[in-house]
């Protein structure tokens, strides 16, 4: 495993009209990129149209969760990104990750989060739960922006970098750790419930 680049799924967790996620993944994707050992796939919730009923076997929603599906199968570590709605998480997010179990098993999870005064904090702290139950090991270190709108200046960039940088690069090495650890004990032992 040591030998091949961890594959990261950056999930973009919002689908609300005029939502400001594009803006924070543009950012930590750019983040990651100065890290050759991580490729990294997207997989934005706004582009698929996820079936409304869970058990439902056809349809064209079906076709498209079978790609955000493969991509999550193929990933080593995840990184959210949500916004804070209801101090929760987006319904769309909750509807993607309870559309899939063993994708998320025995495989680390970041987030990057945003929102008002609480950075969206209150979304990740469901979220960990939420993923606790999936097995997935979640990362403790998480960036959030505070007043997001008014963090980023007009072409993406952070108007304060340095803070949310280190916070990013925190993240994304023990991101990294955690996804080789994790790859080396599945390779070795197959993860099973």
């Amino acid at each position: 495993m040591l030998d091949q680049p961890t594959n990261l799924a950056v999930v973009i967790g919002s689908n609300r009209v005029g939502r400001f996620a594009p803006v924070v993944a543009q950012w930590f994707i750019k983040q990651v990129s100065a890290h050759d050992s991580i490729v990294t796939s997207v997989v934005d919730l706004d582009d698929v149209r996820l079936p409304e009923r869970l058990g439902t076997s056809s349809g064209p929603e079906v076709a498209e969760l079978a790609d955000v599906t493969r991509q999550l199968a193929a990933a080593d570590a995840f990184v959210v990104i949500t916004p804070e709605y209801n101090h929760s998480y987006p319904a769309v997010l909750k509807n993607v990750i309870d559309w899939h179990y063993t994708e998320w098993q025995a495989k680390p999870v970041g987030f990057v989060s945003y929102g008002g005064q609480a950075g969206g904090l209150r979304a990740v702290e469901h979220l960990r739960q939420v993923f606790a139950e999936l097995h997935a090991v979640t990362i403790r270190d998480t960036v959030s922006f505070h007043g997001a709108w008014d963090r980023f200046h007009a072409d993406g960039t952070p108007k304060d970098p340095e803070g949310c940088n280190t916070a990013a690069q925190t993240l994304i090495r023990q991101l990294e750790w955690w996804a080789v650890a994790l790859a080396e004990a599945r390779e070795k032992r197959p993860y099973t419930v």
